[in-house]
């Protein structure tokens, strides 16, 4: 898993390149909506990148992360089925509805039964290496879907661009990144992390709590401001030191909300005196994205190696699905 965390600059690379060349056909019909289909490592890029273009982007873009898909879906809607394995049995379910809606789908996946549907109905799909954890393959979910909404106009941006400045970014401060990860890591030694970003993060805020689970074999949480400030803020009301606040700052938030993290730090201090704070790097959204994940990746396994746990093992992930395939 460290290995493949160090390559990430790779796999992006690697990535775009298969994006630029990915044999893509345009919708029948006009795009109305959009619908990405995924969980777990292969779902996260969904709910970034659905963040990353909202303010670009021409059409709504949701996600589902269960079984079943919404029922506007129809023959205007696009929907993408991301499975890095093939296998993924709610996004299969999710895909063969899709299908009956007759919907424009496009899959990215390394292969597995959405391959098999896709190639069986005419269907556009992703092919991408195989042979890894979904989660150390965020990079090329992440990319793909760029290329996709790229391909059917719904987003404008130079996106490729902006991912091959991420590369650049991450490449010249990979060191520096690992120094800082080294350091957060060894504050959350024990503890509980308690994640917080603001609402256009928080798909960060999500993929560093799965990395924490899966790599760091730990519980934590996370919420958003402004909207924790409606609840969970009360909530903060024992001393606790076993909690640690991990903050994710983007260095142009918006004023509003720079004031909302201070008067929330000056809160919960009273409560934990373990607050640690990280900032964007990138000048665009997509490098200050692609930045926060490398850092956070970085986090959970130097936390997971500190722990002395294995990175790769997911056994009860295994078993569960082990379970369902006997009913």
């Amino acid at each position: 898993m460290k290995t493949l965390v160090a390559n990430f600059s790779k796999q992006l690379t690697e990535a775009i390149a298969i994006g630029s060349n990915a044999k893509l056909t345009p919708s029948a019909s006009p795009i109305s909506n959009v619908l990405i289909c995924g969980l777990g490592g292969s779902g996260i890029g969904g709910s970034i990148v659905s963040e990353l273009v909202a303010g670009n982007a021409n059409v709504p873009i949701n996600i589902t992360k269960g079984y079943f898909i919404p029922a506007y879906v129809n023959e205007n809607t696009l929907v993408i089925i991301s499975s890095y394995s093939g296998n993924t049995e709610e996004t299969l379910n999710c895909m063969e509805l899709a299908i009956a809606k007759k919907a424009k789908i496009v899959s990215i996946t390394s292969g597995g039964k959405v391959a098999e549907i896709s190639k069986q109905n005419n269907l556009d799909v992703i092919i991408v290496p195989g042979g890894m954890p979904p989660r150390s393959c965020l990079g090329f979910s992440l990319t793909q879907l760029f290329f996709i909404l790229g391909f059917n106009k719904i987003i404008t941006t130079n996106y490729k661009a902006e991912l091959q400045a991420a590369v650049k970014l991450i490449d010249d401060e990979e060191q520096n990144i690992i120094a800082e990860a080294t350091s957060i890591a060894n504050k959350l030694i024990d503890k509980t992390p308690v994640i917080y970003a603001t609402t256009n993060n928080e798909g960060i805020a999500i993929r560093f709590r799965q990395q924490l689970n899966e790599n760091a074999k730990i519980l934590c949480w996370h919420h958003i401001i402004p909207e924790m400030n409606h609840n969970e803020l009360v909530g903060w009301t024992e001393k606790n030191d076993n909690l640690s606040v991990i903050l994710f700052h983007d260095r142009e938030e918006y004023s509003r909300n720079v004031t909302r993290i201070e008067i929330n730090k000056e809160i919960i201090k009273k409560y934990t005196s373990h607050i640690t704070e990280i900032y964007s790097k990138g000048k665009s959204n997509i490098e200050k994205a692609i930045y926060f994940i490398h850092l956070g990746d970085w986090v959970s396994v130097i936390l997971g190696e500190l722990r002395g746990v294995d990175l790769m093992e997911v056994n009860v992930i295994n078993h569960l699905k082990s379970k369902l395939s006997e009913i």
